[in-house]
């Protein structure tokens, strides 16, 4: 049987401070450097985060993050994968979210894909995340993607990696 891995949309797959920063420049004429955002949560770094991560398309318009497609295609066809991301909590990024997959990971198919509440609930062999909160209780091995609001805390038992071709490294 082959491992089960569980991977993070938002800051791992996709963009999303290249999101916020571009949002925040275009609505604000700010223009924000990622090291000054060190130990900020995004909420707490983007004075309109509830702005702009409630604007259509705001999900759909992400970059992937570099080498993360072909690096998960190769994942994919190694292990049982599953792209797992906590987008209830945001309801117009259940179908961008989808239809982002579908745009740049079409190898990804739809039962692969859980949309959730908590990830409290998932289980499996790896999981891959950029908040600790979501790898603090995984019973598996835990890789936390550095993105700024993590950079200044201790890695835990979890592995630090800082791109794609680090996760890469690893699991293949």
């Amino acid at each position: 049987m082959r491992e089960r891995i569980a991977v993070d949309m938002d800051g791992v797959l996709a963009d999303i401070y290249g999101q916020f920063l571009k949002h925040e420049f275009e609505d604000l004429n700010i223009k924000q450097s990622l090291d000054s955002l060190i130990g900020k949560l995004e909420n707490e770094a983007f004075s309109n985060h509830d702005k702009y991560i409630n604007s259509p398309n705001f999900f759909y318009d992400a970059d992937p993050i570099e080498d993360s497609i072909e690096i998960l295609e190769e994942v994919n066809s190694k292990y049982d994968l599953f792209i797992v991301s906590s987008a209830i909590q945001f309801p117009l990024s259940l179908d961008e979210k989808v239809r982002w997959l579908n745009k740049y990971f079409p190898f990804i198919h739809w039962k692969q894909i859980v949309l959730c509440g908590s990830k409290e609930l998932i289980s499996g062999d790896v999981m891959i995340d950029d908040h600790f909160k979501n790898l603090d209780f995984f019973n598996g091995k835990t890789i936390i993607f550095s993105q700024p609001h993590n950079l200044n805390r201790e890695n835990g038992r979890h592995i630090r990696v800082d791109n794609w071709k680090e996760i890469g490294a690893i699991l293949l």
